[in-house]
Parts: C-alpha cells; structure tokens; sequence
C-alpha cells in the first residue's frame, strides 16, 4: 500500500530520471543547445582554442569558433513530477572519443547534430551509434549561412536507414530544440515496440509522453 507524501513530491517507485545525449562534429552546436533548452545553468566544461590544437581541429567553415567542449555539457529539463531528462553533450572531436563509452553508458537515445556546411563530421556520431544500437535522430542545425537542404537529401549523404528520423532544428531556439527532442522519444518508443515485438511481449516497455 503506498503512503502519503506531505512534500507533493513523486514516489520513489514512480520517477524516472532518463539520459539523452547530444553528439555531433566540432562546431555542430551541441553547447547551445543545451543552454537553450535546459530549466539550470547548464555545466560546461569548454576552453579556448590554443596553438596546441593546430592540425586537430578543423575550423574551416567556423568562423568566430574560439572555444571547444572538452568533457561534456550538461543540462536538465523537467518533463513531469515522475519525469526528468538529463542531456550530456558529447566532445565532437575525435581525440575526446575515448569520453563517448563512459557517457553513452545507460542513454536512452542520441541527438545527432548536423551542419551541412561539414557534413562528413557527422560520420563518426552515426557510425558509432549505429554499431551500439542506441536510438538517434539527425538534426540538422540550421546556421544562418548555411546552404538549405531537404532532411531527405541529408538521410541520403549520411547513408541513414529509413527508420532514422531526420528533422530541421535552429539549437539556439528551445521550441525547435523541443520538438527535435519529442521526435526523438517518439523514435525510441517505435525501437520499443518493434523489439518486443520480435520478441513476442507485446507493446514493448511504457515511454514517458513526449509532453514538454
């Protein structure tokens, strides 16, 4: 028999704290992102530029870029008293990959961002989480002066199954960066359902309701 909470808060029981993880190349926007959509401060760990990373990073294209995530970026938004997602931007370049494992460890699923100025940065994102089975959806951030492309003909360069869900989204905008997350649930609730279903069990396991 349950109790009574004089404070209103949640039974243990009944909360759920769930991982999302926010990766893509250098320069993708995952840092604001987060920042745009989190209810905290969010936690940053970037640093400037210095002549150490001449020959590392690739700033073709980035203009302005001064600083880069080297840990991860984290935020907090609350999507119910039972429901909370923690989002941990991921460092997108390849000497921070050894981070991934550890961060990837118990996510739900994966926001790919994707600049179509550097599109090939996107590999190591899709590649990696393709291999580890992790559901994910591409969001091609739109710059202000990036080319425009139909999400059809990004699924197409980035050689995505049909089931990936490929959406436009503006990471400095938290409505945008809202919607690309609710597509995202909506893509690991289908992930759900159809392994259950190859298993037999039914409708898969219960996935919060993308409310936000």
């Amino acid at each position: 028999m349950g109790s009574a909470h004089s404070d209103g808060a949640a039974p243990l029981a009944t909360f759920a704290a769930h991982k999302i993880l926010i990766a893509g190349g250098f320069g993708s926007g995952k840092t604001t992102l987060v920042g745009a959509i989190s209810e905290v401060r969010p936690l940053r760990t970037e640093e400037l530029l210095t002549t150490a990373s001449i020959g590392s990073d690739d700033l073709s294209g980035l203009s302005g870029k001064n600083t880069t995530t080297v840990a991860l970026d984290f935020g907090r938004i609350t999507i119910s008293s039972e429901i909370v997602l923690y989002l941990f931007g991921l460092p997108g370049q390849e000497r921070f990959s050894f981070l991934w494992d550890e961060l990837s460890y118990g996510a739900l699923g994966v926001v790919i961002l994707a600049d179509v100025r550097r599109l090939t940065d996107s590999f190591p994102s899709v590649n990696y989480f393709e291999k580890h089975r992790l559901p994910f959806v591409v969001a091609i951030n739109c710059f202000d002066q990036a080319p425009r492309y139909d999400p059809e003909e990004v699924r197409v360069a980035l050689d995505l199954d049909p089931g990936v869900p490929v959406v436009l989204c503006d990471a400095r905008e938290a409505d945008s960066v809202k919607q690309t997350l609710i597509t995202l649930v909506e893509a690991i609730a289908a992930r759900w359902s159809r392994d259950s279903s190859r298993r037999g069990h039914g409708l898969g396991r219960p996935v919060m309701a993308p409310r936000m």
